[in-house]
């Protein structure tokens, strides 16, 4: 089988095809494959925004499961919500359709994120109350307003909740 430039070189193949482009030669377009790098694109930037979502709800649960943990742990937990909620605003704001996608990936990234922070709560140590796992909510306690806010951290759930 023939390579092609796309199996050589990836990188060249994207500026050839940009050249291609500008100067109207679009015979020359490898289309299908085109086609098949866009979609990829799409996916990628929704791959993106679920994982910084899991992230995300991941330290915020631990944020309001492990309330009482030392502010020396806490403190790496509030850079995290902050990087990662800043990742995902800005990624809202170069692309807005995505924020119609956030409903869409919120239960599944709340899963993977409660299972995260329960595996983390776990390796607690010195001293540090582990967690249970039913005290991790079953369903998102948060909303979208709350997960995007720049100044929300926690809540304070009611045992049993």
């Amino acid at each position: 089988m023939k390579q092609t430039l796309y199996d050589l070189d990836f990188n060249l193949w994207i500026e050839d095809h940009i050249k291609k482009l500008k100067n109207h030669r679009f015979s020359e377009l490898d289309i299908e494959q085109l086609i098949e790098e866009l979609k990829d694109l799409g996916k990628s930037e929704k791959n993106a925004l679920e994982s910084n979502l899991m992230i995300l709800l991941a330290y915020l649960l631990k944020l309001t499961v492990q309330a009482h943990a030392p502010e020396t742990m806490k403190k790496s937990w509030y850079s995290s919500v902050d990087e990662h909620r800043k990742r995902i605003n800005k990624q809202l704001s170069k692309t807005p359709s995505l924020k119609s996608y956030l409903p869409k990936i919120l239960e599944e990234a709340y899963r993977d994120g409660r299972d995260l922070a329960i595996k983390e709560g776990k390796r607690a140590s010195s001293g540090i109350r582990i967690p249970d796992e039913s005290e991790y909510p079953q369903v998102c306690p948060f909303d979208n307003e709350q997960i995007l806010d720049a100044e929300f951290y926690s809540l304070i759930i009611e045992p049993g909740v």
